[in-house]
């Protein structure tokens, strides 16, 4: 669903753990308290798609004129409490992090006395996914990967400053706008950064951009899991595919992490398959302190903005949408 500004949910998500995001940076983790709009505040435009909980549409508010996405949940469908548990979720977390750069950013949230049904107002973003954007044209030019990293770096420090945790970056979940600008949407499985977190780990997210702790199983990983995806989509711009090929299964994609562990302590970024020839050592410097296999030892988002990969004066370089 190109042009969704809430990006549909796969067949593989389930519910993130129970509770609500925090509702500012600070610390206050308490449940965001809202004053509900009305859905008939907003005009009906067209489908925009349709997920587990819900059909995304096109809208436009009948007082202002902006047109908008919203994430449509039935109160009459099967699941109406994991659903709504969901969107309440996903409301608060967005909430959180409204004003964060590269963030799809929260217009309201709705109710229909009438029905029950609860919508999720957000901005409307006109533009694919940056999956689509890469099956479309393959690998970035280094330029242009470190343009683009830079901005989801920026947009997930932001994240995780409100105590927040995303749990499913990954291509398919950054909308790319006009100009090139990213924006990370789909926060049905973010969560505050509070564990131990209930169920299995590997339940939440997206299998090939799950990381080692989450493979391992623990219920006390933090925001380093974003930073590891993030390690994920910078590989996949460089290269062209994902860093973890034909893997299915959670124990497999382990495997293949510990060895990649392995060989990133051994050969450092010769360790990567696939990779331009010509990448820069500093390029390579920030791959692997994202994807250091070792959570303590890998790299907040805060760290790598300030690696002088993004520093070097060529850094001003064109966004994933320039040509």
């Amino acid at each position: 669903m190109a042009a969704a500004a809430v990006a549909v949910t796969t067949a593989r998500k389930r519910a993130a753990p129970d509770g609500p995001c925090p509702a500012a940076a600070g610390g206050d983790k308490k449940r965001p308290r809202y004053n509900f709009g009305s859905i008939y505040d907003y005009q009906k435009l067209g489908v925009l798609g349709e997920g587990t909980y819900g059909v995304v549409v096109r809208a436009r508010h009948r007082a202002t004129g902006e047109t908008v996405a919203v994430k449509w949940v039935r109160a009459t469908r099967g699941g109406r409490e994991d659903a709504l548990r969901a969107a309440f979720r996903e409301a608060g977390c967005l909430a959180a992090c409204r004003g964060a750069p590269s963030v799809l950013q929260i217009r309201d949230v709705a109710t229909d006395a009438a029905t029950g049904d609860f919508f999720l107002v957000t901005e409307l973003i006109e533009g694919p996914t940056l999956r689509d954007r890469l099956n479309l044209a393959g690998a970035f030019p280094e330029p242009r990967a470190r343009a683009a990293m830079r901005q989801l770096l920026r947009g997930a420090a932001a994240v995780h400053a409100t105590g927040t945790l995303h749990l499913d970056i990954k291509p398919g979940n950054v909308l790319v706008g006009p100009g090139g600008a990213l924006k990370i949407c789909d926060f049905g499985m973010a969560t505050p950064a509070l564990p131990p977190y209930p169920g299995d780990p590997c339940s939440v997210g997206t299998l090939w951009y799950l990381a080692p702790e989450q493979l391992r199983g623990s219920r006390w990983y933090g925001t380093a899991v974003d930073v590891w995806a993030l390690g994920c989509v910078m590989f996949e711009l460089l290269a062209g595919e994902p860093v973890f090929v034909d893997v299915e299964t959670d124990d497999d994609l382990l495997m293949e992490v510990l060895h990649l562990g392995h060989e990133i302590d051994s050969r450092g970024v010769a360790a990567f398959k696939g990779l331009p020839p010509d990448l820069s050592q500093a390029a390579g410097e920030v791959l692997c302190g994202l994807l250091c296999v070792d959570e303590d030892k890998r790299l907040t988002a805060a760290e790598a903005l300030k690696h002088r990969w993004f520093r070097d004066e060529d850094a001003q370089s064109p966004e994933p949408g320039d040509a």
